[in-house]
């Protein structure tokens, strides 16, 4: 079923929360204090609006609930400028962290906060730290979601979740009638495979093998989709000290050099958002055309 009119298309994905609802910050970072930390988010956000507007790139911004809440105007800005807003469901929490109860609860009110704000249905999801899973699946189809972008098919993770039959070598595939993963780019080996969507191997790796690695994404058929965070643009952001070396080493490493690279990847291929590379698979007719506009 695969229609070879993506080739040469990627899906830009923006995952907009704040730098102290990281994962990597949580054991120094009570979600009780969250109100009292500064913001951040908004600023940031707006760069990377800028710099999308600047390379007539259209992407998806998945928006966690809370922030949201708290930042109304930024997500209608992000609407009006013609990208796809998707649920990054409300707290932050590790799906395998909830029970099926609470998740439901948890995306539901992402759900009906993003679309009350921007008028729009929402149908794409991301789970915080891709920690998607199985019984996951039925529970967004039932609240109307019509794809999930959790998948990182990538080698063993602490935190990343799996589904099911979804792997590197099937980077788009239908779970269940009308239901659709949309996986996190990696660089096939067998059937998983080396990181190559974003976050901290994206800060790690030089811009000419990043994007000589997207290149060989894009040649082979594949969709490509990459992430990043707001929060990546920001090297000012406030020091968390106490983290554990790993911890530390993932939220900090390159954070300076990330908003060059990012402005040249943008600006090295054509992008849209996730929602219409899934309707290029599925054969969908589609406009691609991204209209430049001021931010």
């Amino acid at each position: 079923m695969e229609d070879q009119t993506h080739i040469g298309l990627a899906a830009m994905s923006v995952d907009v929360e704040d730098w102290f609802q990281v994962e990597n910050l949580k054991p120094m970072i009570p979600r009780a204090t969250w109100d009292r930390r500064e913001s951040r988010v908004e600023r940031n956000t707006m760069r990377i609006l800028e710099i999308l507007a600047q390379g007539k790139a259209r992407g998806t911004f998945f928006v966690l609930g809370w922030v949201a809440e708290r930042q109304p105007a930024l997500i209608r800005r992000i609407a009006e400028h013609g990208h796809e807003i998707a649920s990054h469901g409300y707290g932050h929490d590790l799906l395998y962290t909830l029970s099926p109860t609470e998740f439901r609860a948890d995306v539901e009110r992402s759900k009906k906060t993003l679309e009350d704000l921007t008028g729009r249905p929402v149908v794409g999801y991301r789970a915080p730290s891709f920690s998607i899973t199985d019984w996951a699946v039925s529970i967004l189809q039932e609240l109307g979601f019509e794809y999930d972008s959790s998948v990182f098919p990538t080698l063993a993770h602490d935190r990343y979740g799996k589904l099911p039959g979804v792997h590197a070598g099937r980077p788009i595939l239908e779970l269940r009638p009308g239901f659709y993963e949309v996986c996190i780019s990696c660089l096939p080996v067998g059937n998983r495979g080396v990181p190559w969507g974003g976050g901290g191997y994206f800060r790690m790796i030089p811009s000419g093998p990043w994007q000589a690695g997207v290149r060989r994404i894009l040649r082979s058929g594949a969709p490509y989709v990459f992430y990043i965070h707001p929060w990546e643009l920001d090297p000012g952001q406030p020091r968390v000290h106490g983290l554990g070396t790993v911890n530390r080493f993932r939220h900090y490493v390159n954070l300076e050099r990330s908003e060059d690279r990012f402005r040249a990847l943008v600006s090295g291929f054509q992008w849209t958002s996730v929602g219409k590379v899934l309707d290029l698979w599925k054969g969908e007719p589609v406009s691609l055309t991204a209209k430049s506009s001021a931010v």
